[in-house]
């Protein structure tokens, strides 16, 4: 109602079973709640009907419920929720109706007894009419009547309702109350002018007031100190003391002023309680403000007043603090707000829109706390991200709006509240997660075993579509990435990819397919990333795929990835958004034989009595998609289950496609690895390689293959991974030219370690023109026990045990002793091919030496050409 209607209403309307009373005055103190341990308001199960008066005159009203629920008597709903209006209405109209009882008749102790038993006050409205200078200016109504059943002691309410009906009738003066907290060194809470006000005060008659009282603040400091025990949780209770002086008359008999005083008790499940709200819209896009470019923060919340509460509120602003870094440290300003204009109606929903800006992020925000790695702005949006509840704080702004009365901008300037602002958890925040041109390398031999260098490394192109929320209207880049990443082989664990060092990333705005909603393409080169191998088994599964499988292996990635962006709030970092995806990794054989070695340049480099050191370029054809690194690798050759010696490479990398020339080092030493069988197996696979047998050698990792990784090498252990024995290329004769044999021809994919014979039929000798596949290093024939046949049958035998040199490329033997087969007919072929060529087959048991090293080894050939002459 406003203050123009309160002037044509009558202060008093009286009727046989009502009084209507309301008037109004300004006062310039506050006003304030009252405690008491005895209740002076109406009970439910104690209302009933008196007199003639209607029966919504006394109805009870949601707004009564309400109000009454102070007292103890409503329902247990009510009890949680209170406002301070409404307690300081109820302490102005108890202390004045005492007074109004206690002094109009009977014995002051019989009349207090009397009137705080038999009063009933329902509440029906409260509505604050506008905030003035010093406080509000309050309308108060509800309905007040006497019920004399509610008095136990027979005698108190046979004297109270005599002394009421010869009464009739009270009236006071104008009344100030002053309230007061007792437990809060008696600070003055508020003060508030009431009108006069007149009541019927006969059992039953129903008087309804209705009246508008100046309300103003009191101790400001004093205030503060209560609110912020009520916001930190350490307000269990309120003792609240009204004092005022009454004048009262009754008809034409005045009966003089009074000082009274009411104390009032507030539980606390009967103080206020932060209402619930629920945010409809919320929007971020750049704007700019006073010449100064920031973002701004839209926000529409709801929330429902469940009090008999009517009123606007004015823009406020507000300033939107973060905690720093330790708890006794001073709140950080992230921005500011104001709120619209609203209007707070009864029992009803209340929308609210809030405006945020928040300029550049300050240095203390974005900066790592001591002995963390986070800021307190990684942790504001970590915990919004994983959608848990965030609290920020409002603190009143020092720069108010100017219709804001200056009591207010001085209480709310020092209280911080603190906001419950509900998570948003982005789930499917990265849609797709995947990695590109893949480059794996072994650790380094020389690493420690914990450090990252002893972890198989990574490199890969990073690839991540991230969905935008919808909430996100500004243009945003991402400058780097880095993650930690759990990689998984049909729902187990295989290890961690460690992409915690930061990676510069590029972005770039799209549509995300299959959909209109916008997205952001992040792409990263991730170099050297370490693989933590937790799980060796599952290790091996993978590798296993991989070689044998001939399809693709799908790999899952759960990562938690930090981004560092770029927007008009400068960089910082968003720490922690959950990613998943899979990785397909495309197969690296199908089949065992995966790579087809040519050997070459070999250089002897050390020898013993039963091994060689080798060193030899090795040209290879990787034919997958993967490039490798390798710093260091060791693997054991065998055959047949039999470790004949083992192979060393540092410092290489293959890439897909042709890779020449890779340095290795191979140690040959069957016996040393193997014993008396393993120097029978090395001896057979060296005589058949020379013969132009198909051989094979079977690799294997072990425990040493990677010294910082053993158990990733003993894990790889369990794959054989076969291939043909490299070929030995030995150089040409220069002085002839080269004349390959047909490839149907047998004998044709033999080494060719003799290049041509001479047979001298004179002088029964032969001189064979060998080539040597070592380059730098000459080897030795000790012994030569051999026969050569033509068609299968004899040509002649050499029994030689005179050791000579074989010298790096081609060369000839001294004139080796031919025993000839004569009368056979492979000796008349030779003398038939007089001055021409005869192939022949051979087979011979040699005696070689290198160095300290000495073997036997037999030889068979087919196709030998050989020529003949005197």
């Amino acid at each position: 109602m406003g203050s123009g209607d309160k002037h044509d209403r009558p202060h008093s309307q009286r009727s046989e079973a009502s009084n209507t009373s309301r008037k109004s005055t300004r006062s310039g103190k506050s006003l304030t709640g009252f405690e008491e341990s005895t209740p002076l308001l109406s009970r439910e199960d104690n209302r009933q009907n008196y007199g003639n008066a209607p029966p919504e005159a006394i109805a009870r009203s949601t707004a009564a419920s309400s109000l009454r629920s102070l007292q103890g008597g409503g329902s247990k709903k009510g009890k949680g929720s209170r406002r301070w209006p409404t307690i300081i209405a109820l302490t102005i109209l108890t202390i004045v109706l005492l007074a109004i009882l206690g002094l109009g008749f009977a014995a002051p102790a019989v009349a207090e007894r009397y009137a705080k038993e038999a009063m009933v006050f329902e509440p029906t409205d409260l509505s604050i009419e506008s905030f003035t200078s010093s406080g509000v200016r309050a309308r108060i109504q509800g309905d007040f009547r006497m019920d004399a059943s509610r008095v136990d002691k027979k005698a108190v309410r046979d004297l109270g309702r005599a002394g009421t009906w010869i009464a009739r009738a009270a009236e006071t003066k104008s009344t100030e109350v002053d309230v007061f907290l007792p437990e809060y060194g008696d600070i003055l809470l508020g003060s508030a002018l009431v009108p006069p006000i007149v009541v019927n005060i006969r059992n039953g008659h129903t008087t309804h007031v209705d009246f508008v009282s100046d309300l103003t603040a009191g101790d400001l400091g004093g205030i503060r100190r209560v609110a912020n025990d009520w916001l930190d949780g350490n307000l269990h209770q309120l003792l609240l003391r009204g004092n005022a002086h009454v004048s009262i008359k009754s008809g034409i008999f005045s009966l003089g002023t009074q000082a009274l005083s009411e104390s009032i008790v507030l539980k606390a499940n009967q103080i206020p309680t932060m209402p619930e709200y629920k945010i409809d819209h919320l929007g971020f896009s750049n704007a700019e403000r006073d010449g100064e470019k920031g973002m701004v923060a839209n926000v529409s919340l709801r929330f429902t007043n469940d009090y008999p509460v009517d009123f606007d509120t004015p823009k406020f602003r507000f300033d939107i603090l973060v905690p720093g870094c330790s708890a006794d440290e001073d709140f950080l300003k992230l921005g500011e707000a104001m709120t619209a204009e609203a209007q707070i109606q009864p029992k009803t929903d209340v929308n609210v829109a809030v405006s945020g800006f928040v300029r550049k992020l300050p240095e203390a925000l974005i900066t790592a706390c001591p002995e963390t790695q986070s800021s307190p702005i990684d942790r504001l949006l970590g915990s919004y991200i994983e959608g848990r509840e965030t609290l920020v704080y409002v603190r009143g702004s020092r720069n108010p709006s100017a219709d804001i009365p200056t009591w207010i901008t001085d209480f709310m300037k020092d209280v911080i509240v603190p906001v419950p602002f509900p998570g948003h958890e982005f789930k499917d925040l990265i849609r797709n997660f995947t990695l590109a041109d893949v480059h794996f390398g072994l650790p380094s031999p020389f690493a420690s075993p914990e450090s990252p260098e002893s972890k198989p490394r990574l490199s890969a192109v990073v690839k991540a579509l991230i969905g935008l929320p919808e909430e996100i209207k500004f243009p945003i880049d991402v400058a780097q990435v880095r993650a930690d990443s759990d990689v998984y082989y049909k729902k187990k664990k295989l290890g961690q990819l460690d992409l915690g060092k930061w990676q510069h990333a590029n972005s770039t705005r799209t549509i995300i397919p299959h959909g209109k909603e916008e997205g952001l393409l992040v792409q990263s080169i991730v170099k050297n990333a370490p693989l933590n191998i937790t799980d060796d088994d599952v290790f091996a599964d993978v590798i296993q795929a991989l070689v044998f499988g001939g399809k693709p292996v799908i790999l899952g990635v759960q990562a938690k990835v930090d981004v560092e962006t770029e927007t008009v709030l400068g960089k910082f970092v968003v720490r922690g958004i959950p990613a998943q995806g899979k990785v397909y990794v495309k197969p690296i054989s199908g089949g065992n034989t995966i790579f087809s070695p040519e050997v070459g340049a070999l250089e002897i480099l050390e020898t013993s009595k039963t091994g060689l050191t080798i060193r030899a370029k090795v040209n290879v054809t990787n034919p997958t998609e993967y490039s490798a690194t390798v710093p260091f690798i060791d693997i054991n050759i065998s055959v047949n289950d039999t470790i004949l010696g083992h192979a060393t490479a540092r410092d290489v990398s293959v890439v897909p496609g042709p890779n020449h020339d890779l340095a290795v080092i191979a140690v040959w030493d069957p016996s040393h690895k193997s014993g008396k069988k393993g120097a029978h197996i090395g001896r057979e696979l060296l005589s058949q390689y020379i013969s132009g047998y198909n051989t094979t050698l079977t690799l294997r990792t072990h425990a040493s293959s990677i010294p910082s990784q053993p158990r990733l090498g003993t894990a790889l252990s369990i794959f054989n991974v076969t291939i043909p024995t490299p070929k030995l290329t030995p150089p040409s004769n220069p002085n002839r030219p080269v004349q390959p044999d047909p490839p149907n021809e047998p004998g044709s994919s033999a080494p060719h370690f003799i290049d041509d014979a001479v047979f001298h039929l004179i002088t029964s000798t032969a001189v064979l023109t060998l080539l040597s596949p070592l380059p730098h290093t000459s080897l030795w024939i000790t012994s030569v026990s051999a026969t050569a046949s033509y068609n299968h049958t004899p040509v002649g035998a050499i029994e030689y045990d005179v050791p000579f040199e074989v010298p790096p490329g081609a060369s000839d033997t001294p004139r080796l002793p031919v025993d000839w087969s004569l009368g056979s007919i492979g000796h008349d072929a030779v003398k038939k091919a007089l001055g021409g060529k005869l192939k022949v087959e051979a087979e011979a048991k040699v005696g070689i030496r290198i160095g300290k090293w000495k073997e036997k080894v037999w030889f068979k050939g087919n196709g030998i050409g050989a020529r003949v002459t005197l």
